[in-house]
């Protein structure tokens, strides 16, 4: 019997039985589905994360006080926290060759008042070279200026969500006061909106202000929580990083073989990190989802096999005219390998349209990858295969007299 009239008499078959069927091809939509949609968000969170980090400035260098204890490191004493000084800015402005933007950060959280409106907030000590290296940019107004710096004035630069919930009537903040933990600001511009990051972290609710004015007249402290540079390039981030650490060693007088007491990362090992993390998790989901495949599959061996029983006789008249035990156990496969395809193909398009509906109506990032459509379409062609496997040399071993004979 040639291939086409095997697929024929399994067509056949499979329309004789359409619910039963449809029953056995409902575990593989719902696992094919499953699967291409965990990997769909896994794969839209990870570009998401990508794009976040490219758009803050792939080239981004960070300066941490303290030493690099890595995950579940041992606490470290306050001190060691402390350790940033505006003598290691001021070195790396004037040395550094590999920085073309360097502002210390020093940041206070508080209440932010302007008359009866008030909002949480979050307060950074910048210099002027902070937009250029975050790549924020101004809507209205104007940066604060390094005269500003100098004379530590209380001037401020405000995200839109402080200004939504500070000025809710949509009055022109540009020129206003607002209190800071009870200290005057005059607000001199207002940020471009960036929205929420794919941590779920509103970026316009934050206040930048000259770094002088947050360490004299909000903290109160002597030392920096943090040095942000950008390097020239992002070709250039690991000699910058080099450059830098010179730098500190010296400043702090650390010799080669001493411990450091600051930390350095940039957005490219951020961005490693967090796309590692997201493969992971993303493995760890469609494992789970692949289960119920494996299920599927089972359920797909477990009808095939009432089908042989069923069709008992069928199989011995087809032997006794001639028919060979190749050509009954390919039918088996086929009727097999058509369910599980077409359930597969199915649970593609249920597993597209779902991840579209997520995208709509929750905002989740999704992003279905081809190769995650191929992969699924090979594992359900392999599903049929071997699960229709056992069912078809069992049908194919039948004794035809003895198949005649069964009631």
């Amino acid at each position: 019997m040639n291939f086409i009239n095997l697929m024929k008499v399994a067509i056949k078959a499979i329309a004789n039985n359409k619910f039963r069927s449809f029953l056995s091809m409902l575990g593989i939509i719902i696992g094919v589905a499953a699967v291409i949609v965990m990997m769909a968000i896994g794969q839209g969170s990870k570009e998401s994360i990508r794009q976040n980090i490219a758009q803050m400035g792939s080239n981004i260098i960070m300066i941490r006080p303290g030493a690099d204890k890595g995950m579940g490191g041992v606490k470290q004493d306050p001190s060691s926290m402390q350790t940033l000084k505006e003598e290691d800015y001021e070195a790396i402005k004037n040395e550094a060759k590999y920085v073309t933007y360097v502002s210390p950060e020093v940041t206070s959280s508080g209440q932010c008042i302007n008359g009866n409106n008030n909002t949480s907030s979050t307060m950074y000590g910048e210099s002027t070279e902070y937009l250029d290296i975050k790549q924020w940019e101004v809507t209205s107004g104007s940066v604060f200026s390094d005269e500003d710096i100098k004379k530590a004035a209380k001037v401020c630069i405000v995200g839109k969500t402080v200004v939504d919930e500070l000025f809710p009537d949509g009055q022109d903040p540009i020129g206003k006061t607002i209190r800071f933990k009870s200290i005057p600001f005059r607000i001199i511009g207002v940020l471009k909106s960036k929205g929420y990051n794919s941590f779920g972290m509103d970026q316009d609710n934050l206040i930048i202000a000259p770094y002088t004015t947050v360490m004299k007249r909000l903290t109160a402290q002597t030392y920096l929580s943090s040095i942000n540079c950008s390097a020239i390039t992002e070709d250039m981030t690991d000699d910058a990083i080099s450059e830098l650490t010179s730098i500190l060693h010296e400043q702090h007088k650390i010799k080669d073989d001493g411990e450091d007491d600051f930390t350095i990362r940039s957005q490219q090992e951020m961005m490693e990190t967090m796309s590692s993390t997201m493969d992971t998790v993303t493995l760890i989901l469609v494992v789970a989802a692949a289960f119920s495949l494996l299920v599927a599959g089972i359920g797909i061996m477990n009808i095939m096999l009432v089908s042989v029983t069923e069709r008992t006789k069928e199989i011995g008249l087809r032997m006794s005219v001639g028919a060979r035990g190749i050509d009954i156990s390919n039918q088996f496969l086929i009727e097999s390998i058509i369910i599980s395809v077409t359930g597969g193909i199915l649970g593609i398009a249920l597993g597209a349209l779902l991840s579209t509906g997520a995208n709509l109506l929750f905002g989740l990032p999704t992003s279905v990858p081809m190769w995650s459509i191929v992969v699924s379409f090979i594992v359900c062609t392999i599903i049929g295969i071997g699960f229709g496997y056992f069912p078809a040399r069992k049908a194919a071993r039948m004794d035809p007299i003895e198949a005649i004979r069964y009631e």
